[in-house]
């Protein structure tokens, strides 16, 4: 089955007022892993899953990070020691090939993005993209985010490993443009474990920026998606997830990421969820209005009442079905007319009441 999400990121800028279905974003990174078919492969099956958005990382090792930078993941699950030796193994895609695979996108209906790492990159993907992902690790690059913001689009920001002093920096250089933005809670940690999952900062997030969408960066293991459904329910608007074709590779980014069927599992959570929220405006829905007629209570005769006597409290109680007079209007009728013989226990209506 492919899911025929059609949703526009540029319309996820304006914080909803009820549930609605996150837009999700999955997040390829590097998991082509250098490989075109690969790549391709990755967009059609997050078309096929339900993303709306597919996502990859444009960077080229020597400008992202000095040959003697240390890890900062499992190194049980991705033994390279260096962040300079593991990023140079994937960092062979460039302009011409990004263009192909916005160019599939646009073709299969689902968003391309990319994070860009550097200037150079983001010269060439502002082009490409609708909107401008900065990642969690260049939260505090104030120049970095001061260059992404004059292109003028809506920035989507991470906020992994982040004081709250931080983002508030980071928003207010944002703010300064003028610009659209959404706050992604965020774990940098490779893979982060459900219980440090910390979800409860996404309702800071909200508090704290009530006018901005707050979204959510996942870093956890798949496993039943319910990290995700939980984000959701807390309000996250936008969902980023790492993505693969193969959540038995050794290595990178695959280990923590969800596949296609994940996707499709969480987009029926999600649906889901939908159905059980409904709207949250408060009136009888149409499965009540049996219950409501007859769950509710009338006024009903407490005694025989007979014709022409001016009706008493002690004449009247209170008593399903809801069909008659309704017991809020219990003490309007003391002191009326009964212009009929009413025997007790039956449910008093007005033609029977002067």
């Amino acid at each position: 089955m492919i899911y025929c999400n059609m949703l526009d990121i540029r319309d996820f800028f304006k914080r909803s007022t009820g549930f609605r279905k996150p837009y999700l974003i999955a997040e390829a990174g590097v998991n082509h892993e250098g490989s075109m078919e690969l790549a391709k492969r990755l967009i059609n099956e997050a078309k096929e899953g339900g993303a709306d958005a597919i996502k990859f990382q444009t960077y080229k090792a020597d400008t992202i990070a000095s040959k003697n930078s240390p890890a900062y993941w499992d190194l049980s699950k991705e033994p390279t020691t260096s962040q300079h030796e593991l990023f140079s193994k994937y960092d062979k895609f460039w302009k011409a090939e990004y263009e192909q695979l916005a160019q599939l996108c646009r073709d299969v209906g689902i968003e391309f993005m990319s994070t860009p790492f550097d200037i150079a990159s983001a010269k060439f993907l502002n082009e490409l993209m609708p909107v401008i992902k900065i990642s969690s690790s260049d939260l505090n690059n104030l120049p970095f985010i001061d260059y992404l913001t004059s292109f003028g689009k809506p920035i989507i920001l991470s906020t992994g490993a982040s004081y709250m002093w931080e983002i508030q920096r980071s928003v207010e250089l944002i703010l300064s443009k003028d610009l659209e933005f959404s706050l992604l809670h965020c774990i940098l940690n490779y893979p982060t474990m459900d219980y440090n999952a910390n979800l409860g900062f996404i309702t800071q997030l909200r508090s704290a920026y009530p006018d901005i969408v707050i979204g959510y960066s996942d870093h956890t293991l798949p496993n039943d998606m319910k990290v995700l459904e939980v984000a959701t329910l807390l309000g996250s608007e936008i969902i980023e997830k790492h993505f693969t074709h193969d959540k038995s590779l050794a290595g990178n980014d695959h280990y923590h990421a969800m596949d296609k069927e994940d996707l499709k599992r969480f987009n029926e959570i999600v649906i889901r969820l939908e159905e059980m929220i409904g709207d949250s405006t408060k009136e009888p829905l149409s499965s009540e209005t049996q219950s409501r007629l007859q769950a509710r209570r009338s006024v009903v005769a407490a005694r025989n009442i007979t014709k022409g006597q001016i009706i008493e409290e002690r004449d009247l109680t209170c008593k399903r079905p809801g069909s008659g007079i309704s017991v809020s209007e219990f003490y309007s009728l003391i002191g009326k007319k009964a212009v009929q013989n009413i025997s007790e226990d039956t449910v008093v209506h007005y033609i029977m009441l002067d």
